[in-house]
């Protein structure tokens, strides 16, 4: 933590020395040099009334094994991508949007009291991905731009969250390639101590002009680098739009979801669990769309690179999104170091499928197979009654499901034998 700390110090130096030559926007430069900036309101998101209720009778419908309990853990507008503070104080919950929230059980009845929006202070964009350090630093991932939070868990009870930027805005990709779709980045800390960013490239299959800069900068791959920024590379290659990966507990490797391409029918190509065992392994987009199906656009053309193909092929148009390895003591033996995944389920479909949390059991030889874990948010006409996005885990060892239709956290728990 001590090596994190002077790490976050000089990058706070460079903030300040940054600011005075007006490099960086005034309220992210006043919060780097710990200056005030007038903001003083939050909103806060009501958590009771008619709307909740309307939420917890969809609920009652949601299937899971014997012995597993659903509830409604907290309102949170567009809820997506949930990072856990290492104290259990608070849960961060980015979005889509410019909003990132807090969300705070503060009897630790296990439904939330407070839901409020973090460091209002300081604008955001797409800031959908957060995770933390083990350290109790809060990183938050967002479209162009990657910001470390010192003190999160203490300081977000305040309008003003000292941040630091460690990929400052406009260098996570290059500005020219920023785009609308693909850009919910998620992020991840290794075994090996560094940070782990997702980039999706942004077209239904990478065109081949493209293929040289997304390869150099880590478009339509996973990055990695050091939690100051330093040191970046690519890790990951061949990847269409993973928003969602872990570290296996046991092994330490990286296992990511992937949307696959649109347009190629409703039962192709699969969605994907990948399983990447080294570095620079690439997992075949654009040549393949999703497991060994061709794209239409490379169909024909000879694969120039060494293929990982999935650990994993999920029902196509599923969109498999957030995923989580389980380490907890609540559930029964045989989900530890299971995956829980999300399945946001897609436009892409005559007959919608997915709107549900999958688990993925792993055997000793790193062999996954895949299984419906909670399920009933799609209703008899075919409507989505919620839209899945991630899983995380709480300190008891329940789990919290984001879902950014209801805009809702839902806690499962154990109660069985």
């Amino acid at each position: 933590m001590r090596k994190l700390l002077f790490a976050a110090a000089g990058l706070l130096a460079s903030t300040t020395l940054s600011m005075a030559q007006g490099a960086l926007p005034d309220n992210l430069a006043k919060l780097g040099a710990f200056k005030t900036t007038g903001v003083t309101e939050f909103t806060v998101v009501e958590q009771g009334g008619d709307y909740a209720a309307g939420i917890k009778k969809t609920l009652e419908r949601i299937k899971m094994p014997d012995g597993f309990k659903i509830d409604l853990y907290a309102i949170v507008p567009d809820a997506r991508h949930m990072a856990v503070g290492p104290q259990g104080i608070v849960t961060f919950v980015g979005t889509r949007k410019s909003e990132v929230w807090s969300v705070t059980d503060r009897n630790k009845d296990r439904i939330a009291d407070e839901v409020k929006n973090f460091a209002p202070s300081l604008p955001k964009s797409i800031p959908n991905g957060p995770c933390f350090t083990d350290d109790g630093f809060l990183i938050i991932a967002e479209q162009n731009r990657v910001l470390l939070y010192p003190a999160a868990e203490f300081f977000y009870e305040s309008p003003d969250v000292v941040a630091v930027p460690i990929v400052p805005g406009g260098e996570l990709i290059p500005v020219e390639e920023e785009s609308y779709n693909h850009t919910a980045r998620v992020c991840d800390i290794g075994p090996d101590g560094k940070l782990y960013i997702s980039l999706g490239q942004p077209f239904n299959v990478a065109p081949a002009e493209k293929l040289e800069l997304y390869d150099e900068v880590g478009i339509g791959g996973i990055i990695r680098m050091n939690i100051d920024g330093t040191d970046r590379e690519v890790y990951t290659y061949g990847v269409r739009n993973s928003v969602g990966h872990d570290h296996h507990p046991v092994t330490g490797e990286l296992w990511f979801t992937d949307n696959q391409v649109d347009g190629m029918g409703d039962d192709i190509p699969p969605g994907e669990i990948n399983r990447q065992t080294a570095m620079g392994q690439n997992f075949g987009h654009p040549w393949y769309g999703g497991g060994s199906v061709r794209t239409n656009e490379y169909a024909g053309q000879e694969v120039p690179v060494d293929v990982v193909m999935p650990a994993v092929e999920m029902v196509a148009h599923a969109a498999d999104l957030g995923m989580h390895f389980y380490t907890g003591k609540m559930f029964p033996e045989k989900y530890k170091n299971a995956i829980f995944s999300a399945q946001h389920g897609s436009w892409n479909r005559t007959t919608p499928v997915g709107a549900r949390v999958m688990v993925t059991f792993i055997d000793d030889e790193g062999n996954a197979r895949s299984e419906p874990f909670a399920e009933g948010w799609i209703d008899e006409n075919g409507e989505y009654l919620g839209r899945p996005v991630d899983v995380t885990q709480l300190r008891d060892g329940s789990i919290l499901v984001s879902d950014d239709l209801a805009g809702a956290l839902y806690r499962i728990s154990y109660e069985g034998n």
